[in-house]
């Protein structure tokens, strides 16, 4: 046991509550990609089975391994071609926004039914220990992860949606430039990760903000009862 939780990097008794936190938000997240580019005019994501909620479509082996044992992961990411949109940069961009908004949707809609719990009493009934402490962690792990989705995925490196969305902000001929550097990019991306003091001034400050914005919302709700 002592092994098995030194391997993960979540505590095993969190472990199935995180799975379904990723679950959830990973799905939801690929499939609005897909959703909105097939609704635009463009099959690609459709034809290869994207346009739903089934989990298994949407995830990566790899990515979930990497995300339980370093603490970051992916999905299996939605093939677009923008060249089927009519208007290929706005429906592009509005293709990428829909992903991190998606987790932004979860991460509201969870905190207003847990403070919504909390504030009407519900929780404070709910007499059996386990059962309290397992609503709890749930919701807490859900809200957090969903609101740091959202706001990581907005990061303005590939392979991340905020890439995409600066590129389509951006004048045609700067995002020609922008191409040319991508591969360099990654491996940005990949030391900001895994650098202490790179995520000490990147990511560290996004968990603190998504805390925030969980705290401070959640307190917003539960102060209407």
């Amino acid at each position: 046991m002592d092994f098995l939780n030194s391997l993960f990097r979540y505590p095993l008794d969190q472990l199935p509550f995180f799975l379904l936190t990723i679950l959830i938000a990973f799905t939801v997240h690929e499939f609005a990609h897909a959703y909105f580019a097939n609704k635009f005019g463009d099959p690609t994501a459709k034809l290869l089975g994207r346009v739903t909620l089934n989990p298994v479509v949407h995830f990566d082996l790899l990515g979930v391994i990497m995300l339980l044992i370093a603490g970051f992961g992916w999905a299996r990411p939605v093939p677009v071609n923008r060249a089927n949109f009519d208007h290929p940069r706005r429906m592009s961009l509005i293709v990428s926004l829909a992903g991190p908004l998606s987790n932004l949707l979860l991460a509201i809609m969870g905190t207003i039914v847990f403070a919504t719990l909390v504030g009407t009493g519900v929780m404070h009934n709910i007499a059996n220990e386990r059962l309290y402490t397992a609503i709890a962690t749930f919701f807490f792990m859900f809200n957090l992860t969903n609101f740091f989705l959202f706001l990581f995925n907005l990061i303005p490196l590939p392979p991340l949606d905020g890439y995409r969305v600066l590129e389509e902000l951006l004048p045609p001929s700067i995002s020609r430039k922008l191409q040319g550097v991508e591969q360099w990019s990654i491996l940005i991306f990949l030391l900001i990760l895994i650098v202490p003091p790179l995520r000490d001034v990147t990511i560290n400050p996004l968990y603190m903000l998504a805390y925030s914005m969980y705290d401070d919302f959640g307190n917003l709700i539960r102060g209407l009862f």
